[in-house]
């Protein structure tokens, strides 16, 4: 356990619950994201058996059955396990054994980790020797311009400003974090996620529809000023009132050792 809790863990459990129901909403980023990830299997001349999906969102457990592999997912969320298989499991306790899997993907489900060296080396003793972990996750710098907005909002309605938006890892970091867990050959790689609403609103929609709301410990749990967002929002939209958004996601692998 992390010495200071930043996420409220219960939280998060609760929103990825309930976002279990509305994932065919925005299954086609899931999907495309899932696929970009994963493209970084044919780079290493490997076959791979038995596979982890943690936290995929059902977009990653069907792509790696295709390729062959058995195949067991985990989530913090039991809801978010299709069908009511695989496991639940909160990466900070893990219930698997040593060396169980020869790949493990961990696909944006990690950077509401309170203790994330911890769930790293918990995710490598999973992975066999010769195994290889793949994990994507929102970088610093993502939603930036929401948090901003939002502060500025609803400081302007409220004379003061609560947390709304998760901080986020640096690349360089994610990096380090692979060496600290014993990862051998860890390698980080950025990639740019373009995304663009016709209505700006949209954008809290799938956040919630993705299980990633406010999950912050220090968030306030008072009702926002109803005015709070559709001004922060409408602050962030072009001339012809579309917001274009582009976030970066870190891809780090490293192989078991």
């Amino acid at each position: 356990m992390s010495d200071i809790d930043i996420f409220d863990r219960r939280a998060v459990a609760l929103h990825r619950t309930r976002a279990a129901r509305h994932l065919e909403r925005i299954r086609p980023v899931l999907d495309e994201l899932a696929e970009r990830v994963l493209d970084r299997l044919d780079d290493t001349g490997r076959q791979f058996r038995r596979a982890l999906d943690f936290g995929g969102r059902g977009a990653v457990a069907p792509l790696l059955a295709a390729r062959g592999l058995e195949v067991i997912s985990a989530d913090l969320a039991p809801a978010q396990l299709a069908g009511g298989g695989g496991v639940a499991a909160d990466p900070e306790y893990l219930p698997f054994g040593e060396g169980c899997f020869d790949l493990i993907v961990a696909h944006l489900s990690l950077h509401w980790v309170n203790d994330l060296p911890g769930a790293l080396i918990q995710l490598r003793r999973a992975l066999s020797p010769e195994g290889l972990f793949i994990a994507s996750l929102p970088l610093l710098g993502t939603l930036a311009d929401l948090r901003a907005a939002l502060i500025e909002a609803e400081d302007h309605l409220a004379a003061g400003a609560s947390p709304r938006v998760s901080p986020f890892t640096t690349l360089a970091d994610a990096a380090g974090l692979m060496q600290r867990a014993g990862f051998a050959l860890p390698i980080a790689e950025r990639e740019i996620v373009h995304l663009e609403y016709a209505a700006p609103l949209d954008l809290l929609r799938d956040l919630r529809d993705a299980g990633e709301t406010n999950a912050l410990r220090d968030r306030s749990r008072r009702c926002p000023p109803r005015a709070l967002f559709p001004m922060a929002l409408a602050a962030l939209a072009d001339a012809d009132g579309r917001l274009r958004l582009e976030w970066p996601m870190g891809v780090i692998t490293g192989w078991g050792s």
